[in-house]
């Protein structure tokens, strides 16, 4: 569990991270360079949960072995699907990140949501559902590791 009061937004509880993964996690079905540092420095404090519609096929296999429950989506409706499933692990426990046009609901719902700048670009919807905005994954996941940065961000 990981705990932040942020003064004029929230006090945070979190459980659940929840990270999309093509065009958040990994370009082109690969993951990015560092991330599975940071995710396994956030396994100690949160449940860590990769939603997909696994465009490339590859998600099984390129997170084995990460500490990570994988959920796979059926096509069609990823939106709903994304957001159904972080109310399922009771949202106001949830930090969402993603970057794609089927992130924007989770992040909305979600306690905490993180919109990512990464190579593959961020749909505008999805920055305009978000809480704060970072440049990539790293730097999103690095405010997790560091909540004082995230509390400076969003503090009123």
């Amino acid at each position: 569990m990981m705990t932040c009061r942020i003064s004029g937004f929230a006090d945070l509880t979190l459980s659940h991270l929840v990270l999309d993964y093509n065009g958040t996690l990994a370009l082109d079905g690969s993951p990015l360079e560092d991330v599975r540092e940071a995710v396994d420095a956030l396994a100690d404090s949160l449940q860590i949960h990769v939603v997909t519609a696994d465009t490339f096929g590859r998600a099984a296999e390129a997170l084995e072995g990460w500490p990570v429950y994988l959920s796979i989506l059926e096509s069609g409706e990823e939106a709903q699907q994304k957001e159904l499933y972080v109310q399922s692990l009771g949202a106001e426990e949830v930090v969402a990140v993603g970057n794609g046009r089927n992130d924007g609901r989770m992040l909305s719902v979600a306690a905490l949501g993180i919109g990512v700048l990464g190579p593959e670009g961020a749909a505008s919807t999805t920055l305009l559902s978000a809480d704060v905005v970072t440049r990539d994954i790293q730097s999103a996941l690095s405010l997790l590791c560091h909540t004082d940065r995230l509390r400076a961000t969003l503090r009123c």
